[in-house]
């Protein structure tokens, strides 16, 4: 049976750079980086396309070899983020294989290729307000002010 991997588009920001792109997850309040090779392989899983077609469109875009393993590498990530339908299950000579192992198995090609998929948590608007504003109580002292100052006896933030 074909592995046709499905890239997930609702609840989902795509913001596409030259050489990356920045995908918001709003359901998940994370927000990942894909570099090229991994913003690639997400593009190109369209449901009905397999690994070896797409390791194929890779080589002939990136105008280098790449091998199957880093499209399953992309895939791991990706099923991981969320950023698959479903995620997929890997053949087992990939197994827990870490980016570090990809490029020490495949050489050069692989270290300038892998694909790499960095994530952040987002906070919620509620968690964002790191400091009370001037003219609102503090009563958490100066420290929880944005100014750094907490007037007594009032308590209020600034001055």
């Amino acid at each position: 049976m074909k592995t046709l991997p499905k890239a997930r588009r609702n609840k989902l920001v795509i913001q596409e750079l030259p050489d990356e792109v920045l995908v918001y997850d709003q359901e998940r309040d994370k927000a990942h980086c894909l570099n090229q090779t991994a913003a690639l392989v997400w593009k190109e899983c369209d449901g009905q396309t397999d690994v070896p077609t797409i390791a194929g469109r890779l080589t002939s875009e990136l105008q280098a070899p790449v091998d199957e393993r880093m499209v399953w590498f992309a895939l791991d990530q990706l099923g991981r983020d969320s950023l698959l339908e479903t995620p997929v299950m890997a053949p087992a000579f990939m197994s827990g294989m870490t980016r570090r192992q990809m490029v020490r198995t495949m050489g050069l090609a692989a270290a300038i290729a892998v694909p790499v998929i960095t994530s952040i948590l987002v906070p919620t608007k509620a968690h964002a307000v790191s400091c009370v504003a001037n003219g609102q109580p503090c009563p958490g002292g100066p420290t929880t002010c944005c100014s750094a100052v907490c007037s007594a006896p009032a308590n209020i933030c600034g001055s």
